[in-house]
């Protein structure tokens, strides 16, 4: 287990560092001229030039590349003498149109993506295993017709309408809950569920809707197999032989799908943070686009590829946990 686990661990480094090189690579070849985008308000030639030996883009694109790399390591510095700005590390770059590290701008926004992503997680991933296998031990009776319409249509309607939808009807019509305004947990605990409980309902249809189909086919799958037959013929109770047989038999492709959403919406559902106001890595992403901020779009986009990559890991690791012929591979 432990020499797999270093494997796993030793590619996962090969793999941010080539991530590192992608990412920047893939925003240096933009057409933008990042000099100017920076200049501020009066750009002449002199002061874009002076901008441009400021972030390094006089330079080749590997020089520019290296300073990049180095700065997550030992951090950097923009300019010379009193006019210059340190980004200590890891310095995953400068806005100078926020006129804050993107590493800071990133810390202060991804709690609440966080939260939204924690809360929603426990959500559909509790309710949609649960109707999956509820839907499975009844198939093709009224309750697995039922449950399947349902989840056919949470899966076809998108986010925004839902978000829309419900902001219409809870906060407006009915007035059950104020309009979203985002406080920190420790700060008011009631503020905070009242503005996050919708976006976590939202997110837990569109994506509780795949769990219950994903599990019913691979619930469906596995209690066809002889060993479920024979575990039965044993007098085995049937919750023992759905939970410690069956499910933990059909859980790989879930666990899969699962720690990749999952890593997904710690990058930011960046339609749900829009529309009820919380400020997240979504909502940072879509100021960097407007503004336009490269530097913010370039952190956010290491940080949600490393979110991705990390949870690859812990994928990998639970595989192990689940299925012990893993960690021969």
């Amino acid at each position: 287990m432990t020499a797999y686990i270093i494997r796993r661990v030793l590619i996962m480094l090969l793999l941010l560092l080539l991530l590192t090189l992608v990412v920047f690579v893939l925003f240096a070849l933009l057409p933008a001229d990042v000099a100017r985008l920076t200049c501020g308000k009066v750009c002449t030639d002199q002061t874009i030039e002076l901008n441009r030996a400021r972030l390094g883009l006089d330079k080749s694109v590997w020089e520019q590349y290296w300073i990049f790399l180095s700065g997550l390591f030992f951090g950097r510095t923009y300019g010379v003498g009193e006019a210059a700005i340190v980004c200590s590390a890891p310095c995953l770059g400068y806005s100078f149109t926020k006129t804050e590290p993107v590493l800071q701008l990133i810390l202060d926004r991804l709690p609440a993506t966080i939260f939204l992503a924690l809360g929603a997680f426990i959500l559909f991933l509790i309710g949609g295993v649960a109707l999956g296998v509820y839907s499975a031990l009844r198939r093709g009776r009224w309750q697995d017709k039922t449950v399947m319409g349902i989840s056919l249509v949470g899966y076809s309607l998108p986010s925004f309408f839902i978000g829309l939808v419900v902001i219409y009807f809870i906060i407006i019509r009915w007035q059950i809950l104020p309009f979203p305004q985002y406080v920190q947990p420790w700060e008011d605990p009631i503020g905070f569920l009242q503005t996050m409980i919708l976006p976590w309902l939202v997110l837990a249809i569109l994506y509780a809707a795949f769990y219950t189909r994903l599990t019913r086919s691979q619930m469906l799958e596995t209690l066809n197999e002889d060993y479920i037959r024979t575990a039965r013929a044993t007098g085995l109770p049937e919750r023992v032989v759905v939970r410690k047989h069956a499910l933990r038999a059909g859980l790989t492709p879930i666990v899969t799908a699962a720690g990749l959403d999952f890593a997904g919406l710690l990058g930011g559902a960046i339609i749900l943070e829009s529309i009820f106001s919380l400020p997240g890595l979504g909502s940072l992403a879509i100021s960097a686009v407007l503004d336009p901020d490269l530097a913010i779009l370039v952190g956010v986009t290491l940080i949600t590829a490393v979110f991705i990559i990390v949870a690859n890991l812990v994928v990998d690791v639970l595989y192990a946990v689940i299925d012990p012929r893993v960690r021969l591979a």
